[in-house]
């Protein structure tokens, strides 16, 4: 049986892949970085891309894009890295995303304290998701 993937694990691929640099006169990325492990226990991993135009993307939705492109889409955890050993709670966009991506994806399992590794659930983080009254029409 395979073990179940730790938080430590998560932030570690984090922290690999934070890196905060200027691309362009209008693009920075890495300033923020996550990792997601998936109900088939895959790692995925993303940046933030930030532009001058506001068409950027964040670190969970980079992450996301690629747990997608590898034909996954359910998240059992997530991590949000900012340097420093910061935790960061996702945005109120991702979190309207990860709500989208799946019907329990109110379970998944967010890192919110990386000292006393507190966690709660995207569902405690989208309370009355407006969502719940169409999962059933999917």
């Amino acid at each position: 049986m395979e073990s179940e993937v730790t938080f430590i694990e998560l932030i570690e691929k984090a922290k690999q892949v934070y890196n905060p640099r200027k691309i362009s006169s209008f693009i920075e990325a890495g300033g923020v970085s996550a990792a997601i492990l998936t109900e088939d226990n895959n790692i995925y991993i993303g940046v933030c891309i930030d532009t001058a135009c506001s068409l950027g993307m964040c670190a969970e939705r980079n992450a996301i894009a690629n747990m997608i492109t590898n034909s996954e889409s359910r998240i059992k955890k997530l991590v949000c890295y900012g340097g420093e050993n910061i935790i960061l709670s996702p945005c109120g966009a991702c979190r309207e995303y990860l709500m989208q991506l799946d019907k329990e994806s109110g379970n998944i399992e967010i890192l919110k304290d990386i000292h006393e590794m507190k966690t709660v659930k995207l569902g405690d983080l989208v309370p009355d998701w407006w969502g719940t009254r169409f999962e059933s029409r999917y």
